[in-house]
């Protein structure tokens, strides 16, 4: 099998170099496929010609699912420019779609060890194990005819990992939880009380699920970033 990993950016000068040097570290065969929103600053000189680079419709779903359908791997993996990969993660997903898992995250953790985060953590990784819920920054993968066959990410300009575990869970396709860990940032969690963070998460969930209009929840989830 191969393995396509596929990263979202827009204007990522502050962390591309950090992820280019993880990317490095990565261990085993994969195709890596930056989706550009339209970066106006020196992302794409950063990258150079380290990377194939698409040019995308702005939107991390539109990115995605552009990507997607250049990429040439049965497995998709879906990452954030400023999450840290564990070295491994390429032969974590090969040996576990060789066991039939086409559905996919990995643990996660924060490069903030502020209060209350190690619950946050706990959370986060039970959410995903026991509620099969899986985060964009959890690093989801997927075979990529399932994903092309569900029409990739939902066109929304939040919740679209959110809703794909949704639509997974009613189709019955169970989330395969790989033992390695994702670092992902902590920056919301910085700049704000970690539990008042932790609750208005929530409760945006809460609002997607009962029905209140996208863009909103889109709105509220920005300030609180």
């Amino acid at each position: 099998m191969k393995l396509t990993l596929i990263i979202p950016i827009y204007n990522e000068s502050a962390v591309i170099e950090r992820c280019l040097a993880n990317l490095r570290s990565l261990r085993g065969e994969v195709e890596i496929l930056f989706a550009d929103g339209g970066s106006r600053d020196d992302t794409l000189a950063k990258i150079g010609d380290a990377y194939r680079v698409i040019p995308c419709p702005k939107g991390r779903a539109k990115q995605m699912n552009t990507a997607a359908k250049e990429a040439s791997g049965d497995i998709l993996w879906f990452s954030h420019s400023d999450s840290v990969l564990p070295a491994d993660a390429v032969e974590q997903i090969l040996a576990a779609a060789e066991k039939g898992a086409v559905f996919g995250c990995f643990h996660i953790g924060f490069d903030y060890d502020g209060p209350f985060m190690q619950c946050n953590t706990f959370n986060s990784n039970l959410r995903a194990k026991w509620w099969h819920i899986a985060f964009g920054d959890q690093g989801i993968f997927m075979e990529r005819e399932l994903f092309l066959g569900q029409g990739g990410f939902p066109d929304l300009p939040i919740m679209e990992d959110f809703e794909l575990s949704l639509s997974m869970k009613r189709q019955r396709i169970p989330l395969t939880v790989l033992p390695g860990q994702i670092i992902t940032s902590g920056r919301r969690y910085r700049t704000n009380h970690p539990l008042l963070t932790m609750w208005r998460m929530f409760y945006l969930r809460c609002c997607y699920r009962a029905g209140m209009d996208i863009n909103e929840i889109a709105r509220r989830y920005r300030d609180i970033r």
